[in-house]
């Protein structure tokens, strides 16, 4: 996300006429990494959204929140090839492109976060405590629920960045007024990012116990699959989240040094979060046959281990009032 978020404090403004734009060599990294989340994640969501695959032995909630992912990651990917240009040459799109494109970006990814968190919670509640949550019209309301948080989360975008003049490049970048509003959007960032990690880490570790201490059932694709989706949004994510917060820790500081490094470095960790978007139909949509297959076998294992108790109690009961009545009989006579 800090993709779009190389920011400066005092923007360095001329008004003297700029040279014809040339290849930019200092981003080569973020571009390369943008190009293969391109060519690859793009098919991906939309092979998802067309097919569906092995959607049929997903609840429609599931199903649902699973289109919703898709169509978050492809808007987002989307809007690469722009992003791309940027980085090698400079921003020629305008004020209310680089306003509209970088609410669009964030709106997308705080959607996917958050649809990936609501998928982790329901895959807790089925299996953990055997139940569904949400009809299909409940479920549409959550998709409207998590669109207004992800647009109420990324509305800064629309107040802060413009395009800003530099010496020999024109930026999209957040103008901020003040460290303290730099501090306040890098803050609520992280928050959200370590909050949805959490909630993503406690729910599949959970599952996971649940799952593996079912009776009669053992699942290592399931253990290989939930190890994969705490990984990747580690490895994905967390880069962006510590640089986040490393930036916040220099402008309280004052540290020029640090900042500086935040700042190089969030093109980079900004480029890897879009590698989730990538990476999102293979963890949930294509290999969501496994996980929930592994939820309806626990999800019977524990009812058939129920029924079983419910059954041999009422045999006994039974026995105990048989006896009873015997004895009774046996005493009137």
């Amino acid at each position: 996300m800090e993709l779009l978020n190389s920011t400066v404090l005092t923007p360095n403004i001329t008004t003297s006429p700029e040279p014809p734009p040339a290849v930019s060599t200092d981003n080569l990294v973020p571009v390369v990494v943008l190009c293969v989340c391109f060519c690859l994640g793009l098919p991906g969501n939309i092979s998802v959204i067309i097919f569906k695959p092995n959607w049929q032995h997903l609840s429609s909630l599931s199903q649902i929140l699973m289109l919703n992912l898709a169509v978050s990651d492809m808007l987002c990917l989307l809007t690469l090839p722009l992003w791309i240009y940027y980085l090698l040459y400079s921003w020629i799109f305008g004020l209310v492109a680089c306003k509209i494109l970088g609410y669009l970006v964030y709106c997308c990814l705080y959607s996917s976060l958050l649809t990936v968190t609501t998928l982790s919670v329901q895959r807790y509640l089925q299996v953990v405590y055997v139940q569904k949550f949400l009809k299909q019209g409940g479920a549409k309301r959550l998709l409207v629920v998590l669109w207004l948080v992800a647009m109420l989360l990324s509305i800064h975008a629309l107040v802060i960045r413009e395009p800003i003049k530099g010496h020999h490049k024109t930026f999209c970048e957040p103008n901020y007024s003040s460290k303290a509003q730099m501090v306040a959007v890098l803050l609520s960032e992280s928050l959200m990012g370590f909050i949805s990690f959490s909630i993503l880490v406690f729910a599949y570790i959970c599952l996971h116990r649940k799952v593996n201490q079912a009776a009669f059932f053992s699942h290592p694709k399931t253990t290989r699959l939930v190890t994969s989706i705490i990984v990747t949004f580690f490895v994905l994510w967390m880069p962006h989240l510590i640089i986040n917060v490393l930036g916040v820790a220099a402008i309280s500081l004052n540290n020029a040094g640090l900042l500086k490094f935040c700042m190089d470095s969030w093109d980079i960790v900004g480029a890897l979060i879009f590698v989730n978007s990538c990476l999102n139909p293979l963890l949930y949509a294509f290999a969501s046959r496994n996980m929930c297959t592994a939820c309806q076998n626990t999800e019977h294992n524990i009812l058939s281990f129920m029924e079983k108790i419910q059954s041999e109690e009422t045999t006994i009961n039974e026995k105990i009032i048989e006896m009873l009545v015997l004895e009774f009989i046996q005493g009137d006579e």
